[in-house]
């Protein structure tokens, strides 16, 4: 979520108008409009950002810090991140040592401490993840395909965290349509792994020789010379292309749902 999302939906939550946080944060009310539609031609001064804690009756820093972070290179962004996920794992241990099992002596008992980071503890799942850019948005409906805008590694203009995902060349798209219905529904986001190989009945992000259309499909190949591209919709026929006909096919990881929709 944008900054300026976070600034208009905590402006709704509390019952108050544009005119009045815009009076009281001591800017206009075009220019508070523009912060919250990310329309503003330079990002928020921090004067202006303080106001506005102050009239959202935001935690103290809170929108500053939001501002300073994303004006951040993204390399150190991932950087400072992934210090933070260490630190945070080595106060669980801090904490996991202090209340350890002890011996009957009063010493820590380390065998039975090590067991328990090991096995009871969810220390070693801490991770900050990898920033997965969100190249567009994939077509799930049918026969519709586009272009993934060519965007290399780490360049784009959204990106997720994704934990647990190791691929550097990892990417998410937004599912459009209904043809993977009722496993992926429209608005979801997918991340797929390119350094994956795909195999036999995997949901697949597809890209085609020649125009370089994509869709997300569900993989079978059923033979060496064709591989058959199947809706989860039946509502939706099966497509089935020649092998070289298809350069790319990168199987999903993850999947992000909305809930609420």
């Amino acid at each position: 979520m944008s900054l300026g999302e976070i600034i208009r939906r905590r402006r709704e939550e509390i019952g108050l108008t544009q005119d009045q946080v815009a009076g009281q944060a001591g800017i206009s009310k075009p220019y508070l409009s523009n912060i919250e539609t990310g329309k503003a031609k330079n990002p928020p001064t921090d004067a202006v950002l303080l106001a506005l804690e102050r009239a959202l009756k935001f935690d103290d820093f809170a929108l500053r810090k939001l501002a300073h972070l994303a004006r951040t290179p993204m390399d150190v962004r991932q950087e400072h991140e992934l210090l933070e996920a260490e630190v945070h794992k080595l106060r669980g241990v801090i904490r996991e040592l202090i209340s350890g099992p002890r011996k009957a002596s009063g010493a820590l008992d380390l065998d039975a401490m090590t067991k328990t980071l090991e096995w009871q503890s969810n220390i070693k799942g801490i991770s900050a993840g990898v920033a997965v850019p969100i190249i567009n948005k994939v077509a799930a409906g049918y026969p519709h395909h586009f272009t993934d805008l060519d965007y290399p590694p780490s360049v784009a203009d959204e990106y997720i965290r994704c934990p647990d995902l190791h691929d550097p060349q990892a990417f998410a798209a937004h599912v459009v349509g209904d043809s993977m219905e009722p496993v992926y529904h429209e608005g979801d986001i997918v991340i797929f792994s390119p350094n994956t190989p795909a195999r036999d009945a995997d949901d697949c992000f597809v890209r085609f020789e020649g125009d370089g259309g994509t869709t997300f499909k569900r993989l079978y190949q059923d033979n060496e010379q064709t591989v058959r591209l199947q809706p989860l919709n039946n509502r939706y026929p099966a497509e089935i292309y020649p092998r070289e006909k298809i350069n790319g096919l990168w199987p999903a990881a993850f999947k992000i749902e909305r809930l609420r929709r």
